[in-house]
């Protein structure tokens, strides 16, 4: 059984940082693409980042610059840097697994960002 386990989230001032970590299990981590995605009261689930199984990152536009996503393989966690955050990055953050061998997809829980002053 898949799980996946996000961490990290919090309330932060505008400015300020927060590192969001997502811990997978049940999987061989280095067959999945693993994604950041953001959810906002009432909205839909979107999409924010991704880091492909030989690591090469894709971000949307409002994020480049300020977001860095990564993997550590051996750990089997996919991180979210988040720096200079802003109130509009205020939301829920999901954490996505995509095996590219079965074409399944996992998802964690959840963890809330909260930017305020």
């Amino acid at each position: 059984q898949v799980q996946l386990v996000e961490s990290g989230g919090g309330l932060v001032a505008p400015g300020g940082s927060l590192r969001l970590s997502c811990v997978a299990s049940g999987t061989i981590f280095e067959r999945n693409i693993m994604y950041w995605y953001r959810q906002y009261p009432g909205e839909r689930r979107d999409y924010v980042a991704l880091i492909s199984t030989d690591g090469v990152p894709n971000y949307i536009d409002p994020v480049k610059g300020r977001f860095t996503i990564s993997r550590d393989n051996a750990k089997s966690t996919v991180y979210l840097q988040m720096n200079n955050l802003r109130p509009d990055d205020t939301a829920v953050y999901y954490c996505k697994a995509w095996n590219t061998y079965s074409n399944a997809d996992y998802w964690g829980q959840g963890t809330q960002v909260t930017v305020s002053s």
